[in-house]
């Protein structure tokens, strides 16, 4: 089983590129795309990526024009519910693949507490509203002496 975890595993020269990028593809709650979906339009797009299907969306990786390219597309699926995220490792590096680390990997349940939260992002780009921020202006040295002025008459 320790062969499954060493720290240094035989990568291929893409994953010592570092024009090549890791992008996770997070379908948020109330989407109108499934992942099979956003997976089959991946391929669709015809560039050379490599495309997983995960239990949250998908993970793509590639060389970073072609990635972001392909993100730019995707999110014309779905704009409000479809995010990203980077990914440090490759699909299928054995230094974080749950298939070879035998149960769920280091950042799982930080990307499960932030899935419970796309919702909410989702809808706060839905139903966007304009906001105005007050300017506000400290306070004048005259009007702290007088507020500190009354305060200290007060005591007294």
């Amino acid at each position: 089983m320790s062969q499954n975890l060493t720290m240094s595993p035989d990568l291929g020269t893409e994953d010592w590129d570092p024009d090549v990028i890791t992008r996770m593809i997070f379908i948020g709650p109330g989407a109108h795309v499934s992942e099979q979906e956003i997976v089959t339009a991946f391929h669709m797009l015809d560039l050379p990526l490599t495309v997983k299907n995960t239990c949250y969306g998908s993970m793509i990786s590639g060389k970073s024009e072609d990635v972001y390219e392909a993100i730019k597309e995707i999110r014309k699926l779905d704009p409000n519910h479809i995010f990203t995220k980077e990914r440090g490792f490759a699909p299928g590096d054995p230094r974080r693949c749950r298939g070879h680390r035998f149960g769920p990997r280091e950042g799982f349940h930080q990307m499960e507490k932030e899935y419970r939260i796309l919702g909410f992002v989702a809808n706060a780009l839905e139903e966007r509203k304009d906001v105005e921020l007050e300017d506000k202006k400290p306070v004048s040295v005259d009007e702290f002496k007088k507020v500190m002025n009354e305060c200290l008459d007060k005591e007294e």
